[in-house]
């Protein structure tokens, strides 16, 4: 089994543009999580589109793994961040998302506030939105385990494994993708 981080656009009825989503999702294949793309984000009425995708096998040094259920205390969690910024000149909000591997919210909140999005996104005049839950300007910040859908949560469970291997690249698909094109 897979853990696939999926970027979903659709134009929702009532909406004058493409909206965008994050969706994460276990399964053997991308194609296996269609039905539950569309069960995520029912007011587009199944009229989604894939923009990016990945099948997340390393973060941060970690190799991810998927494993039926257990109550074991996991040491390490995997963490999506939506960063949300601004540059001068621009008449848009912009974001950059991260995976990231931490043993608490604090400890993932100091690791984003060194990334280049962080430290260069914003001016006097258009800082970043302050969220109070985090006091740090995150879009948005969850455990990923905890935004899976519920019947993925409750028969999987996400291990995260110190990795030796080298090479450490995920397989990424950027670019518009119908579901319907899925093989």
């Amino acid at each position: 089994m897979k853990l696939f981080y999926v970027i979903l656009g659709a134009t929702p009825i009532g909406r004058n543009i493409e909206q965008h989503d994050v969706f994460f999702g276990i399964g053997e294949n991308l194609k296996d999580l269609v039905p539950d793309m569309k069960k995520f984000w029912p007011e587009a009425k199944g009229k989604i589109h894939i923009d990016c995708y990945q099948e997340v096998q390393f973060v941060d040094g970690f190799e991810v793994k998927i494993v039926e259920k257990t109550s074991e205390s996991v040491e390490n969690h995997l963490f999506f961040i939506n960063l949300g910024g601004y540059q001068s000149g621009k008449f848009e909000e912009l974001h950059e998302q991260y995976l990231m591997v931490g043993q608490s919210l604090a400890k993932i909140i100091r690791k984003v506030k060194k990334t280049d999005f962080y430290k260069t996104m914003g001016f006097p005049e258009a800082v970043s939105h302050i969220d109070d839950k985090h006091a740090v300007d995150i879009d948005d910040v969850f455990n990923v385990n905890d935004i899976l859908p519920l019947k993925m949560k409750e028969k999987y469970s996400i291990i995260l494994e110190k990795s030796q291997i080298e090479s450490q690249k995920n397989f990424t698909h950027i670019g518009y993708l119908a579901i319907s094109k899925l093989k």
